[in-house]
């Protein structure tokens, strides 16, 4: 066991390891069967420093040596091939690519989000206490991968994602399954004002009180699990069929990469999801 703090006693996750590489799988993913998928640790790799052990980021001035083995090396864990992974180059948009064919092993640019039906693609998104929002179709055999912090939870990342997933493969948002990945939980997320404003005018209002509270020094406390949440059920994706993590990067920080623990000068987690061949 990888000794990670839960919020709760759900299980939620498994704890997976393979070849000295531990990672998260869903459950509810496993027994659809038609994905591979996982959620990296920090454990496992090559890289060291700063990015010690298991960075998967090429922007976060690691080796790209010591990257590239790390990709190796989750790759064999989960059970897809490198050369098949396609990359978001992640700029708190809510744009979201329809990748095909074409772009194994490519970046792409300006994106947060991706889709795909093509068997063996890997979607890959990275992360260090933004949330990670996996959808997977299993009528229509599409996938995506989102990465959605405020500004792209404000934004309704994960309704934008359902919509491209309709718009590219006619999937029906009741036919979704959707999880919230690993990502800072409300007790350690404290935003300001403007941050909880913007929160104010895009949510509904009944439900405000769920999403945050004030706090004495005049800050907040924003719950982005709630609140992603929130936004798939806007999409019409049943609530049956999400699930939200019960794992925070911020309280695990030996475990899983977080901005708010580590700075600037630390290592990408990252998330995966491909249907299988």
């Amino acid at each position: 066991m990888l000794g990670l703090k839960y919020k709760n006693q759900e299980r939620i996750f498994e704890e997976k390891e393979s070849g000295g590489v531990p990672y998260l799988s869903y459950p509810v993913f496993e027994e659809l069967g038609i994905v591979s998928h996982g959620f990296s640790t920090r454990l496992g790799g090559v890289s060291r420093g700063n990015c010690a052990t298991m960075n998967l980021s090429t922007t976060r001035g690691d080796d790209p040596a010591a990257v590239a083995e790390n990709t190796r090396r989750i790759a064999a864990a989960i059970g897809v091939d490198p050369s098949d992974m396609v990359y978001t180059h992640q700029t708190h948009t809510t744009n979201v690519a329809v990748v095909g064919e074409g772009d194994r092993g490519k970046r792409v640019m300006d994106t947060d989000g991706m889709v795909t039906d093509v068997p063996g693609i890997c979607l890959v998104t990275f992360y260090a206490d933004c949330v990670p929002l996996y959808f997977v179709d299993p009528v229509k055999k599409a996938v995506g991968l989102s990465h959605s912090g405020w500004r792209g939870t404000v934004g309704r990342m994960g309704k934008v994602t359902v919509e491209k997933m309709h718009e590219a493969f006619g999937s029906r948002p009741e036919d979704i399954f959707a999880a919230i990945g690993p990502s800072i939980c409300q007790d350690c997320y404290e935003v300001s004002g403007d941050v909880i404003d913007r929160f104010s005018e895009n949510f509904r209002q009944e439900v405000l009180p769920e999403l945050f509270y004030r706090k004495e020094n005049g800050k907040y406390q924003l719950d982005l699990w709630r609140a992603n949440e929130e936004v798939l059920l806007e999409a019409g994706v049943r609530k049956e069929r999400i699930t939200v993590t019960n794992v925070c990067t911020h309280c695990n920080p030996d475990i899983l990469f977080s901005h708010r623990s580590l700075g600037d000068k630390r290592g990408n987690l990252s998330a995966f999801l491909a249907l299988k061949k």
